[in-house]
């Protein structure tokens, strides 16, 4: 197997030139326009090459993340490869009967037509994807693009570039870039792409970015789809299961190293199982990664921080926090210049203090206290609407509550992030986490125009035509009344 090493782009060199984007984009016009009447046995093939292709790299992306920051290769075939092959082979066995047009029951307005929607293909797209999952997010919305019938330009992140270099090698090698195209770069890589009139654009990442895309599409009319993040709440009330809450939301934080838009950002837990549920979490983080700094370094199962600034970003949040009093219950020690930080436990946080308000995105979990839900549901809705929300409770009357008094794009009970993985559930944010949706045919319907489509059988509509004779001007009161 080739080293990952010889898939980095040329050093000094990692920009496409506007004038090479123009010709890609250009290139995908005419393409887009034949893929509208693609059939669904060729949109499978393609997605069959692009299944094939990431499991025969499977071992190359395990390489190229533990070079970008140390991420333990079950966790790649966990979070990266598992979610794009799942997403392929439901796309496969279920597109022919997505693609069907789907008959529409005519109103008392309409009888006479015959009705129906058409999933037509929106075009060339542009999907654009983040970091800290780069293979995932840039090729499971590829499976719904091509389910869809378009054409995708994929601009991945510059900040894990193994994987990005291996994704492009691999895209290249596997379609032409008239269908498929994957575009390396910086910012000014995704500002040029950004100015060009894609149909669609399918974007994944932080709130303050999505409003920027949004404003690049609004200036086209681009429909987008925006999978944000934002500050993901987690309740534990007195009744739920402490030990089960803790090793399933210690594993769904520390995935990762905390660096998922849908982990748990902070607990609100009930004062009288708090201390239950803390050292619980010390017990299965020391169980599973060590309890001293140094062992923790060399734990083989946990991953860096991406790169040194977002570690001095953390740790920022972590030295506000305990410079404005709150306390570390556990971890605590940072080291910048090796993108490390400790998986960390801090409780008594002040209302000022910056980790109250910004996405944490790293390995910091607030524990606040709490002896009223009500409080709980009002201090969430004082928030943005999160991407995900997490209960923890045995008591109906409480998970009912915080169902129906809260807005968040997904929720789990006695549960965290498994909801990502329902591929037959919609995926997606509400207002600053997110627009739209994503996974199975809620993708292939976000990469689709729903076109309607009404035939005449008999015409009943010229009973309406002028002249507006009394007798017509009869049957409009008869409708008027009867709807």
């Amino acid at each position: 197997m080739s080293t990952v090493v010889s898939y980095l782009p040329t050093a000094g060199n990692p920009n496409a030139s506007e004038a090479e984007i123009q010709r890609i984009f250009d290139s995908q016009r005419d393409t887009a326009i034949r893929l509208r009447t693609s059939t669904a046995q060729e949109r499978i093939a393609k997605i069959r090459k692009l299944h094939d292709v990431v499991m025969a790299h499977r071992e190359a992306f395990h390489e190229a993340a533990y070079k970008d920051f140390k991420k333990p290769p079950a966790e790649v075939d966990l979070a990266e490869v598992l979610p794009v092959i799942s997403e392929a082979k439901h796309a496969m066995r279920a597109l022919k009967k997505w693609m069907k047009p789907q008959g529409v029951m005519p109103t008392s307005l309409t009888i006479g037509l015959k009705s129906w929607i058409q999933y037509e293909p929106r075009g060339r797209c542009l999907i654009v994807s983040p970091w800290n999952y780069n293979v995932n997010l840039s090729l499971g919305p590829l499976v719904s693009c091509i389910a869809a019938g378009n054409t995708a330009i994929i601009k991945p992140s510059e900040m894990t570039p193994h994987l990005s270099a291996l994704m492009a090698k691999i895209i290249k090698e596997t379609f032409p870039e008239n269908e498929i195209a994957m575009i390396e770069g910086d910012v000014s890589t995704s500002t040029a792409l950004l100015a060009l009139p894609f149909d669609h654009i399918f974007f994944t990442g932080s709130p303050a970015v999505g409003k920027v895309v949004m404003a690049a599409a609004a200036k086209h009319l681009t429909s987008v789809t925006l999978e944000l993040g934002g500050k993901s709440p987690t309740i534990i009330d007195a009744s739920a299961d402490i030990e089960l809450a803790a090793r399933t939301i210690m594993w769904g934080k520390y995935t990762n190293n905390g660096q998922t838009c849908i982990a748990p950002d902070h607990i609100f837990v009930h004062a009288s199982v708090k201390d239950a549920f803390v050292e619980a979490c010390r017990k299965v983080l020391k169980d599973c990664y060590g309890e001293s700094a140094d062992q923790q370094m060399a734990s083989p199962y946990l991953a860096r921080v991406v790169n040194e600034r977002h570690t001095k970003r953390i740790n920022a949040l972590l030295t506000d926090a305990r410079d404005r009093g709150a306390r570390v219950l556990c971890g605590g020690e940072a080291r910048e210049d090796e993108c490390f930080i400790q998986p960390t436990l801090i409780d008594n946080i002040p209302a000022d203090a910056k980790i109250q308000s910004e996405e944490i995105f790293g390995p910091l979990l607030p524990i606040v206290e709490y002896s009223d839900l009500d409080t709980v549901i009002e201090a969430i809705n004082a928030q943005p609407k999160p991407l995900a929300l997490y209960i923890w409770s045995k008591t109906e009357s409480n998970i009912e509550k915080a169902l129906k008094r809260t807005s968040a794009g997904g929720t789990c009970i006695n549960h965290c992030v498994v909801q990502y993985a329902h591929g037959n559930l919609p995926f997606g944010g509400v207002n600053n986490s997110g627009i739209g949706s994503a996974h199975g045919i809620h993708g292939f319907r976000a990469f689709s125009h729903e076109r309607a489509v009404v035939r005449t059988r008999f015409m009943t509509a010229k009973l309406l035509f002028p002249p507006y004779t009394d007798f017509k001007k009869k049957v409009m009161n008869i409708m008027l009344k009867t709807q």
